[in-house]
């Protein structure tokens, strides 16, 4: 079985520029005008999972709470610390976990759409 996250935005360039560029993920693919969407596919090759992320004419009305996350699990120290110096680089603030459990095992941003991102070292090998 294979995942895929889909979810609408009012502005489609800057979540790519922010998951490829805090978090690293690749474009693996991308549409225009499919049906009056536009969209793009991120994630990593090979992996079983990616994201699909769209732009209509249709603003979205999304509703989460402090606990809904989306965890990334870094599987390098080098991959922690890359998102963790382009999380820097970038300004991006810190926001506390309201679950004391990613407080201590994790760091938590706000994608461009104010959706909570967790990146956590704890599967990092070696």
């Amino acid at each position: 079985m294979q995942f895929r996250y889909a979810r609408h935005t009012p502005d489609l360039n800057a979540l790519e520029d922010f998951y490829t560029g805090v978090l690293g993920l690749e474009v693996l693919g991308r549409f225009e005008g499919h049906s009056g969407y536009d969209g793009v596919f991120l994630g990593k090759e090979g992996k079983g999972w990616h994201f699909e992320f769209t732009q209509s004419e249709d603003l979205p009305e999304h509703s989460s709470d402090d606990d809904d996350l989306l965890v990334f699990y870094a599987e390098s120290q080098l991959e922690y610390d890359t998102i963790w110096a382009a999380i820097h680089e970038g300004g991006l603030e810190l926001v506390l976990p309201k679950n004391p459990y990613w407080i201590e095992h994790g760091i938590c941003i706000l994608d461009p759409d104010g959706f909570r991102v967790m990146i956590s070292r704890q599967r990092v090998k070696g």
